[in-house]
């Protein structure tokens, strides 16, 4: 699977031009780029059947890359609000810090939940720094119907880009296949990612 954008939607303080931004970015392209399908192959190609393939199996095996090759925790329960805001999908452990990264499965109004949740945890000081990743709108028609997509959310960046934070970063990847073919098996929705990598 390919990143082709990668956007920093807020960037306060010094994080993107420290190492632990650099190695943190590193393992989320490398979780990302071990995505393949069919099993055995050595790119992401995904049949342009409408709506016909599920996101949760992509997730899965991009989460499964983050904690079995780098030590991410998945799942982590965070309370940083009078009412808790859900699980973050993925955190790494930064000094007393943690680092979060959002996976969208949903459609558009999770997309903005996830964002909330994240810009939340930096204002709270949970979170030195956060990411979510989500298609683009090439990849968009081939998945579940009305998933959250880049080009959906975008026109609401100004409204995260002007909460006032004494220090902060969020950053946004777009996945996109690399091929489509009609003979491959459609990805099934909600089923085991692992039989992805």
């Amino acid at each position: 699977m390919k990143i082709v954008q990668e956007v920093s939607l807020i960037s306060i303080g010094s994080f993107a031009e420290s190492s632990d931004w650099s190695i943190i970015r590193a393992e989320i392209r490398d979780a990302i780029s071990v995505i393949v399908h069919p099993s055995g192959t050595a790119s992401f190609t995904i049949n342009p059947k409408k709506h016909g393939n599920g996101v949760k199996p992509i997730k899965e095996a991009c989460m499964i890359a983050l904690k079995d090759s780098f030590g991410w925790r998945l799942e982590t329960a965070i309370n940083y609000a009078t009412k808790s805001p859900g699980k973050v999908d993925a955190t790494k452990v930064i000094d007393n810090h943690l680092f979060a990264l959002e996976w969208e499965t949903g459609n558009i109004s999770s997309s903005h939940r996830a964002v909330n949740k994240l810009v939340l945890g930096l204002l709270r000081g949970i979170f030195l720094g956060a990411a979510l990743v989500l298609p683009s709108r090439k990849l968009y028609p081939y998945l579940t119907d009305r998933i959250g997509n880049y080009e959906e959310l975008e026109p609401y960046f100004d409204v995260w880009r002007a909460v006032q934070l004494p220090e902060g970063f969020l950053a946004i990847f777009v996945i996109e296949h690399d091929y489509l073919d009609s003979n491959v098996p459609t990805l099934t929705k909600g089923t085991d990612g692992r039989a992805l990598i």
